[in-house]
C-alpha cells in the first residue's frame, strides 16, 4: 500500500500546480495575514483542492496545511492515531505569485507517523518524511523524492554540488515577514565569507535548487513545517546535509534550518556560532 500512497504525492502536486497555472492570468483576491505576509484566493482554492483529494482517497490520514493552520490558530487536532500525515504548502512563494514573479511552487510531503510527542511550538508527531514533491508550474520544474530512492527533477536524477570552499559557494536565505531582524547577523556573517547570497522568496525551491547543485547552501529562521518538509527530503536524497543552524537534528516545527552539500556544512555552523 505504501507504494500507492507515495505515488499519490506527485499526483497531487501535479494537479495542484496545473490548477495554479490555469489561474495565473485570472483576477484573484490578495489579502494580508500581517503587514508583509500575503495570502491569495488561489492559495485557499489550491489547498481546498488538495485536501479534498486526500480526504477522498485517504480519509484516516492527518493533514497539516498552511492556510488551514492559519485559520485554526495552529490547531492541527489530534494526529496521534493517524498512520500518515500530509504536510502541504499550496503556494510556497505567495508574494512572488501575487506579483507575477514565477519563482513559486506547490510543496507536498508525506510523513509516516511512529510516535506522538510534543515540541516547544506544537503538539506534533514523530516519524519520518517518506515522500515529497515540489512543483514549480510556471518554470516547468517538478522535483520529487521517495526516502531511500534518490531525488529527481522532471524524472532525471539530481545531486547536490561538490563545492568545497565556502568562498566559492553561492547560497540562499530568507527573512521572516514577522521578524526580519532575526536573520541579519548571520546574513552579514555569510555575506563576508561566501561568493554570493541570493534571496528568492521560496524555501521549498531553495532546498530543491540546493539538491540539484544550483545552490551550495540554504538557511532560514521562523519557517513552518510546510515550508521545508518536502524540500528537506529532496535535498537529503540528493546528498545534502540538513540540520538546524547549530548542527542539531532538524525539527520540522523548530523554525530553524541549515542545509548544505556535505563539504561545507561544518564551515557554516562555525560561521553562525
Amino acid at each position: 500500500m505504501e507504494t500507492q500512497i507515495v505515488d499519490f504525492v506527485p499526483f497531487l502536486a501535479q494537479k495542484a500546480g496545473d490548477f495554479i497555472l490555469d489561474r495565473w492570468h485570472d483576477d484573484f483576491f490578495v489579502d494580508k495575514k500581517s503587514e508583509f505576509d500575503l495570502v491569495t484566493s488561489v492559495d485557499k482554492e489550491v489547498e481546498e483542492l488538495i485536501i479534498g483529494e486526500i480526504k477522498s482517497a485517504y480519509p484516516t490520514f492527518g493533514i497539516i496545511a498552511e492556510e488551514s493552520a492559519y485559520e485554526s490558530g495552529g490547531d492541527f487536532g489530534d494526529l496521534s492515531k493517524c498512520p500518515y500525515i500530509w504536510i502541504i504548502d499550496p503556494i510556497d512563494g505567495t508574494t512572488n505569485f501575487s506579483h507575477g514573479f514565477p519563482f513559486y511552487c506547490v510543496s507536498i510531503a508525506l510523513f509516516k507517523n511512529t510516535n506522538y510527542s510534543e515540541s516547544k511550538n506544537y503538539d506534533y508527531i514523530e516519524g519520518e518524511i517518506v515522500a515529497g514533491a515540489v512543483y514549480a508550474p510556471k518554470l516547468n520544474e517538478f522535483f520529487t523524492a521517495v526516502k531511500g530512492q534518490g531525488a529527481f527533477l522532471n524524472e532525471v536524477p539530481i545531486n547536490c554540488s561538490k563545492v568545497s570552499k565556502i568562498s566559492e559557494a553561492m547560497v540562499a536565505t530568507g527573512f521572516s515577514p514577522y521578524d526580519r531582524e532575526k536573520n541579519l547577523p548571520n546574513f552579514t556573517k555569510a555575506l563576508k565569507k561566501v561568493q554570493a547570497v541570493r534571496r528568492t522568496g521560496s524555501a521549498a525551491m531553495d532546498l530543491c535548487y540546493l539538491a540539484m547543485g544550483r545552490l551550495d547552501a540554504f538557511w532560514e529562521y521562523d519557517l513552518k513545517p510546510w515550508d521545508i518538509a518536502a524540500g528537506s527530503l529532496i535535498a537529503k536524497e540528493a546528498g545534502a546535509v540538513v540540520s538546524d543552524s547549530n548542527g542539531n537534528q532538524l525539527d520540522l516545527f523548530g523554525g530553524d534550518i541549515l542545509a548544505t552539500n556535505k563539504k561545507i556544512h561544518k564551515n557554516f555552523i562555525k560561521i553562525f556560532n
